[in-house]
């Protein structure tokens, strides 16, 4: 399933992706981590300069819609090479590059991103997670709810706020934390959402970081931001159409082989028909994807925002559209253990609810694209 507008290279390199993800079968995430990490896959996005391949969010997000139609996403890759990753390449010290690009490369350091919090939800500007000076060291204290994939995490990217010394208003910042530091405490939460990645609750009491641990400029702290919230979405577009993908292959060979009263239930319009515009808004989705992939890489991030929004949009209903039909194209059979599309379901509403709710996506479009007032 390749498209005409992508290179020789990028269809070679969905091929491969497709083949490689298609072959892991032990269930083991993060053997299967470092396998694709050992391949190029999981920093093809990361400088040359550090071990990645130069690529862009293009090529990332094309090998996690591949995995995730392989049946096999990695949901770590919206965080440690795409948020993290980029942040630190685009914004890190020369000692922050040095340390955390190569180890997120070739993976054998994870980094997970710590931006929600209780009270605050989508209104990033109620982040309560401050940091002060303590001579030349920070003091991070705060709390943040579902952050992914903690445990298997080196460190985590905190979004916190300072205050500006010429306005008294917090400002965003951004800091690096060890998972070993002291006063930096993780609760799982109980979810009902069957994935290899868990969500954690983080807890920093007065966690004491120095100064280096501060990433990119502590005036710069919005800019920084969301260049690491731009390709969260797009890559987040990524993972819901590899798995509206996977889904909808599913029920299309169960509909090709599935026969009733002699006839396969493929051929009866009420069957096909709805996997038909699966199929095509997933691939309008894709299109969407591609578009913001492109301008992020060039490096329009006003232009990659917008985009970002909508492929995302589009992506998530694509996704809980065709994890819908494929489960009620198989009937009972979709809701067994054996078929493995019921535990989609939940999964599919996560492209919806994060990293920003549909309908804050229609907010943005609303306001910022059409230029009608705010309710807010």
């Amino acid at each position: 399933m390749t498209t005409v507008i992508e290179s020789q290279e990028h269809q070679a390199l969905r091929a491969a992706v497709s083949s490689f993800a298609r072959s892991h079968t032990t269930g083991d995430n993060r053997a299967f981590w470092q396998e694709a990490a050992k391949l190029g896959y999981i920093g093809v996005n990361l400088p040359e300069a550090y071990g990645g391949g130069g690529g862009g969010i293009t090529e990332l997000c094309l090998v996690l819609e591949e995995m995730g139609a392989a049946g096999n996403p990695l949901l770590m890759m919206i965080v440690s090479p795409a948020i993290c990753g980029t942040v630190i390449a685009r914004f890190g010290t020369g000692a922050q590059k040095r340390e955390w690009l190569p180890a997120l490369a070739d993976g054998s350091r994870l980094m997970a991103f710590g931006i929600t919090e209780p009270d605050a939800g989508s209104n990033s500007h109620r982040i309560t997670t401050t940091a002060r000076r303590d001579g030349t060291d920070w003091l991070l204290t705060g709390r943040k709810v579902f952050v992914s994939g903690v445990d298997m995490a080196d460190a985590t990217l905190v979004v916190g706020r300072t205050e500006d010394a010429r306005t008294g208003r917090l400002k965003p910042c951004l800091f690096i934390v060890p998972r070993d530091t002291p006063g930096f405490e993780r609760r799982q939460i109980d979810m009902e959402l069957d994935a290899a990645e868990k969500q954690f609750e983080l807890t920093l009491d007065d966690v004491r970081l120095p100064a280096e641990a501060l990433v990119g400029e502590e005036d710069a702290g919005l800019l920084q931001l969301f260049a690491g919230l731009n390709p969260e979405r797009i890559m987040t577009a990524a993972f819901a159409i590899g798995m509206g993908r996977h889904a909808l292959s599913r029920a299309v060979e169960y509909a090709r082989d599935r026969t009733v009263w002699k006839t396969p239930i493929g051929a009866h319009q009420a069957i096909a028909h709805p996997l038909a515009q699966a199929h095509i808004d997933l691939e309008l989705a894709r299109l969407m994807m591609q578009k913001a992939a492109h301008l992020y890489d060039a490096g329009d991030d006003i232009g990659a925002g917008e985009a970002a929004n909508m492929a995302k949009y589009a992506a998530g209903e694509a996704c809980v559209k065709a994890v819908d039909q494929a489960v009620h194209t198989l009937g009972g059979n979709g809701l067994t253990r054996e078929f493995g599309l019921a535990r989609l379901i939940t999964a599919a509403r996560v492209a919806r609810i994060a990293p920003v709710s549909r309908e804050m996506i229609l907010n943005y479009v609303s306001h910022q694209t059409l230029g009608l007032p705010k309710s807010y």
